[in-house]
C-alpha cells in the first residue's frame, strides 16, 4: 500500500507535450526564439517574465533611420586608418547599437523616428589615427560626440552644423587643423565646446561667444590675433584661451547681462596679449580662478579686483607690471593662489605679506626694496613704461565702487549710487562698461 502507483496515462501526456515542443523548436525562425523563450519562462517559472526590450536591430529597421545610422558608422570606420586598441573590431553587421562606444536612447521628443536611435558616440583615449566624415550628420539624433585622446586630423566636416540635437563636442587632444571650424557654430542645441589640444589656427570668430555655450575650451592651439570684444558677453561658466598666439588687449567692454552673472574661470595665460589689466574685470560676480600669466600686460594693477569677493585663484605673473600692489587685492577673503611673480612691483602692503606667511601670495621676481629673490636693480631701474596715462592708477586706500554700484545683474540692469569706470546705468535690457 506505501508503493507509488504507476499512471501510464501522465506519462503518456507529458510525452506528447514533449514532442509537440520538440517539432516547435525545429521549426522556430531566430527572431521567432525570443517570444519562445519569453513563454518558456512564464512556465518553468510559474509567473509571467517582465517586458522584454525590443532587439536593437529590430528597433532600428521598424524605425526608419537605422539605414542612414549604419552607413554613417561605416563611413566613420573607413574614414580611421589605424585602430591599434582594436576600438571598432565589433562594428559589424546591421545592429548599430551593439557597437562598442555607440549609445542609443529613444529618440528625442518631436524625432520622426519610432524606436531606439543613435544617441551618442564615445570613443575617447582610442588612439584612432584618421578624419572624421561627413556622413556623421546622418546620425541626425545625436546628443554627444566624445573623441578626446585620439589621432584625428585635417578639417572638421562642415555638415557637423545639421546635428540639431547635439549639445557636447568634444575633439580636443587630437591632430585637427585650419581655421576655427565654424560649422560648430551652427549647431542649434550645442552647450558643450571642447577643441582644445590641437592645431586650429587663425582669428577667433566672434560669434562663438556669442553663442549659448556654457563651456568654451580652446586653448593649447596656434589661434593668433585680438580676442573679440564679444568675449563678456558669452553666457559660459568656464572660457580658456590658454596657450595660442593671441595679441591685442584684454577686451574692455563689458556687458552685465551676460557672462558677469555666469563666468566663473577664464583663462588667457601664455598668449601675447599687451595693455593694462581692465578695470572691468573687477565687475565680474561669480568669477573664481582668473589667470593673465605669462603675457605682456603693463601698468598698474586696477583696485577694482578687490571687487573679486568669490576668487580663489588670481594669478598675474611673467607679465611686465608695476606700480605698487593695491592692498585690497590682498584682502580678497577667498584667495588661496595669489601670484603676482616676475613683474616689476616696487611695492607691496602688510596684507600681502600676511598672506605670504601662509604660502598664499608669491611676489618673487619683483622690484620691492628689501625684500628677498627680487630682480636686480638694473632691471627694476629698466622697467618697462606704462601703457599710457590710462594704466598710471594710484592704489586705493578704501573699498572701490564695486560696494557702491549696487548692481542689480540681470535683463533691466540697475544702479544706484553713482557709477564709477565709465559705467553707463539705465533702465534698457543691459547695461554695457567700456573702461581702460
Amino acid at each position: 500500500m506505501g508503493q507509488r502507483r504507476f499512471r501510464p496515462l501522465a506519462m503518456l501526456h507529458v510525452h506528447a507535450i514533449a514532442v509537440v515542443l520538440l517539432l516547435l523548436l525545429s521549426s522556430l525562425s531566430p527572431t521567432s526564439e525570443f517570444s519562445l523563450g519569453t513563454t518558456f519562462g512564464s512556465w518553468f517559472n510559474g509567473a509571467a517574465p517582465p517586458p522584454s526590450a525590443p532587439s536593437p536591430a529590430l528597433t532600428q529597421s521598424q524605425s526608419g533611420g537605422g539605414g542612414e545610422e549604419y552607413t554613417a558608422l561605416q563611413a566613420l570606420k573607413a574614414a580611421i586608418s589605424d585602430d591599434p586598441r582594436g576600438a571598432l573590431s565589433s562594428w559589424q553587421g546591421p545592429n548599430v547599437c551593439a557597437y562598442k562606444g555607440v549609445y542609443c536612447s529613444a529618440p528625442p521628443p518631436g524625432a520622426a523616428a519610432a524606436g531606439a536611435v543613435v544617441a551618442g558616440i564615445d570613443l575617447n583615449h582610442a588612439s584612432l589615427k584618421g578624419t572624421l566624415p561627413g556622413a556623421l550628420s546622418l546620425l541626425a539624433h545625436l546628443t554627444f560626440i566624445h573623441l578626446n585622446s585620439n589621432r584625428l586630423a585635417g578639417a572638421v566636416p562642415d555638415t557637423l552644423g545639421d546635428l540639431q540635437y547635439l549639445t557636447e563636442l568634444d575633439l580636443s587632444n587630437n591632430l585637427f587643423s585650419g581655421p576655427f571650424p565654424a560649422s560648430t557654430l551652427l549647431i542649434p542645441s550645442l552647450v558643450y565646446l571642447d577643441l582644445r589640444f590641437n592645431g586650429f589656427s587663425g582669428e577667433l570668430p566672434a560669434e562663438v561667444f556669442a553663442k549659448n555655450l556654457d563651456a568654451v575650451f580652446l586653448n593649447n592651439n596656434q589661434f593668433e590675433g585680438e580676442i573679440p570684444e564679444t568675449l563678456w558677453s558669452s553666457p559660459a561658466t568656464v572660457i580658456t584661451l590658454a596657450n595660442n598666439h593671441l595679441t591685442g588687449p584684454v577686451p574692455t567692454s563689458y556687458s552685465y547681462g551676460g557672462a558677469g552673472g555666469r563666468l566663473r574661470e577664464v583663462l588667457f595665460l601664455n598668449n601675447k596679449l599687451t595693455g593694462c589689466v581692465p578695470e572691468a574685470l573687477g565687475f565680474l560676480p561669480c568669477i573664481q580662478v582668473l589667470d593673465l600669466s605669462n603675457n605682456l600686460l603693463s601698468g598698474h594693477l586696477p583696485s577694482t579686483l578687490s571687487c573679486l569677493s568669490g576668487i580663489e585663484v588670481l594669478n598675474i605673473a611673467h607679465n611686465q607690471l608695476t606700480g605698487e600692489l593695491p592692498e585690497l587685492v590682498c584682502d580678497l577673503r577667498r584667495i588661496t593662489n595669489l601670484s603676482v611673480s616676475f613683474n616689476f612691483f616696487s611695492g607691496i602692503s602688510q596684507d600681502c605679506d600676511r598672506l605670504a606667511g601662509r604660502s598664499v601670495f608669491d611676489f618673487a621676481g619683483n622690484c620691492v626694496p628689501g625684500r628677498g629673490m627680487q630682480r636686480p636693480q638694473p632691471e627694476c631701474d629698466g622697467a618697462p613704461g606704462d601703457a599710457g596715462l590710462s594704466c598710471l592708477r594710484i592704489p586705493g586706500t578704501r573699498p572701490v565702487a564695486c560696494a557702491e554700484a549696487a548692481v542689480s545683474f540681470g535683463v533691466g540692469a540697475t544702479f544706484g549710487g553713482s557709477l564709477p569706470f565709465g559705467i553707463s546705468g539705465g533702465g534698457g535690457a543691459g547695461v554695457t562698461v567700456t573702461v581702460p
